[in-house]
């Protein structure tokens, strides 16, 4: 099914920092809403639910998973990951442009369903930076960054599959990067043939 909005899938190793890309990019362009994705795993910091992420248990995970509520889901460091099917489709639909901020896994289903689905991977300038990052932030122990850098040499061998890539180096150039992407993506002929439909048809234009 065609849509006049955008569906814009941001994935990364975990500390390549696509999370304050996408808040950035959240910040100066009041066009583009995330979608917020159910997760098993509990809050880390200052995280609240229905902001970051909903946490849901286990058992509510499976009922939705059973119900087809999602678009996708996957397995991520040891917790599940999933995308409301509905919250997406309804804001897409009335041509607003959705981020998803997911794991390669899932930004592969996503391009599965939706054709016109732009695959954006951020990735990190180093492994010393990426390890850097991961320490600063304080979050995890020393064992599950190990598993994040263990699982991030997985994530950057499917960078290929995506059509764009950022690299992270230095912030205010990433951010430029990704919301060019935005901007070119809807100047995309099929992108403001769906978007002004009724400007080309005005003009004529089948």
């Amino acid at each position: 099914m065609d849509y006049p909005g955008n569906l814009f899938v941001v994935a990364a190793p975990s500390g390549s920092g696509k999370s304050s890309l996408v808040n950035a990019l959240m910040e100066v362009d009041a066009g583009v809403a995330p979608s917020v994705s159910h997760t098993t795993r509990t809050p880390r910091g200052q995280e609240m639910d229905g902001r970051e992420y909903h946490f849901i248990s286990d058992q509510a995970f499976d009922a939705m998973v059973a119900a087809g509520d999602f678009l996708e889901w996957a397995h991520v460091h040891g917790n599940r990951y999933g995308t409301s099917r509905q919250s997406i489709e309804q804001r897409i639909g009335a041509g607003g442009d959705v981020v998803l901020e997911i794991d390669w896994q899932g930004a592969l289903q996503i391009k599965r369903l939706f054709d016109n689905a732009v695959l954006v991977f951020v990735m990190p300038p180093s492994w010393e930076e990426l390890r850097a990052r991961l320490t600063r932030r304080g979050e995890d122990a020393p064992d599950v960054i190990e598993l994040r850098l263990t699982n991030a040499r997985e994530e950057l061998a499917q960078a290929e599959n995506f059509d764009y890539v950022i690299i992270n180096e230095i912030f205010e150039r990433a951010l430029f990067d990704l919301k060019a992407i935005v901007h070119a993506q809807r100047l995309k002929y099929i992108a403001q043939k769906r978007a002004r439909a009724d400007t080309f048809h005005a003009l004529g234009i089948a």
